[in-house]
Formats: structure tokens, sequence, C-alpha cells
């Protein structure tokens, strides 16, 4: 039989609350001081709404590893569908939702019917917080400014050189570009002379008339 001294039917001592569970303290402390902080932050967004005159909303949470919004690099292809026939299973889509006969978002598991739904789609917030993004863009710094000006300055200035309407210029422009490729031609043809051994070149044999019968 067990001696009273043990106090427990394992040997360890007990008490009246020993089946309570236990708390950290620590850790929720911690936790009542991270939502009283959030609690303010909140409050302060709200009254700097209202001094705006507008209404607060709360935003959700943003996934740690989202990106921010990006432009499309490239076009959408919207043409290469039109004039085909695409063969779908029944009932494979059910409204939007599912693989079906129009435009599919791979992302979004929805198809829509024309082109501009599936544009909006795209800008849509659902969209962007699928493919992982937040939907913020990113503010542009003033070197980034200044060199996309800088860029577009070029490519204008290039457009422009390219697109001559008199036709002494447009005959001018053909003959610098003719120089240009001669000067070319004459500094590869004096390289290869450089690269033989008595300096005179490679010696080109042209015959006159050549494959031609007159």
């Amino acid at each position: 039989m067990s001696s009273k001294k043990d106090g427990g039917a394992y040997g360890a001592a007990s008490s009246d609350t020993s089946f309570r569970k236990t708390w950290d303290r620590a850790e929720y402390a911690q936790r009542a001081a991270d939502h009283d902080a959030k609690t303010k932050e909140e409050g302060k967004a709200r009254y700097e709404a209202a001094l705006a005159g507008k209404k607060y909303v709360r935003r959700a949470s943003t996934p740690p590893d989202a990106r921010e919004t990006e432009a499309r690099k490239s076009r959408l292809d919207v043409g290469s569908m039109v004039g085909k026939t695409q063969l779908v299973p029944a009932g494979s889509a059910v409204g939007k939702r599912g693989r079906g006969a129009g435009f599919y978002c791979e992302n979004c598991d929805l198809t829509f019917k024309d082109n501009l739904q599936y544009v909006e789609h795209l800008n849509s917030k659902q969209h962007l917080v699928n493919t992982g993004q937040t939907g913020e863009v990113r503010r542009a710094t003033v070197e980034e400014v200044r060199d996309r000006l800088a860029w577009l300055k070029r490519k204008r200035d290039e457009e422009k050189r390219d697109e001559v309407v008199d036709l002494g210029q447009r005959l001018e422009v053909a003959k610098e570009k003719e120089d240009r490729e001669r000067e070319e031609k004459r500094r590869k043809r004096n390289e290869k002379r450089r690269k033989t051994k008595d300096g005179m070149g490679v010696p080109q044999v042209e015959v006159e008339n050549d494959g031609i019968i007159c």
C-alpha cells in the first residue's frame, strides 16, 4: 500500500490544483503588448482617415514572400484563339469556375468568355494576390526616372532620324549609311591584310563575266 507521504498514485507530490493547466506569462504578456500596439496603430489610421474625409478600410495581412506589382513585360495574346475550335469536357466548368471555352486563368481557375473580362481580371486584386503580388507599386527613385527619360529621348531621336520626309535628306542619310558600310569593309580588309606574312593580303582572283554567256 502507498503511504500518505507520497500523495499520488505515481509517487509524485500532488495538490488540489495540480490538474490545472499552466500558462507562459511572458508569452502572453508579449501577445497583449502586440495587440495593444496594433490597436493603437489602427486607431491612428482611423483618425487620419476621418480627418481626410475618407473611409477607413482594414487591410488584409500581406504574406512575407509577396512581391511588389510590376507592369507586364509582354503583350497579351488574345488573338491566337480566333477562328479555332476548342474541345472542352462536359461539366468541366460551372459558370466561370473551372477550365472551359474561352480565356482561362490557371492561377485563379477561372474562365472568361471575352478578352475585356480577362484583362480586367488580370488587373484585379484577386489575381494579384493569387500570383503572389501585393498590389502596391514601388516608388521609383530619382536616378531611375532620369535614366528612363534619357532612354525615351534617345529612342525619340532615333525614330526622328529614321523617319525622314524630304527626298534630299533621305539621299543624304542613305549616303552616310553607305559611307559607313564602305569604311567598315575597308577596315576589315586592312585587318585581314595585316594578318598575312608579307602584309600583301590574300590575293583574290576575279574573272570577268564569270559564269555568264554573252
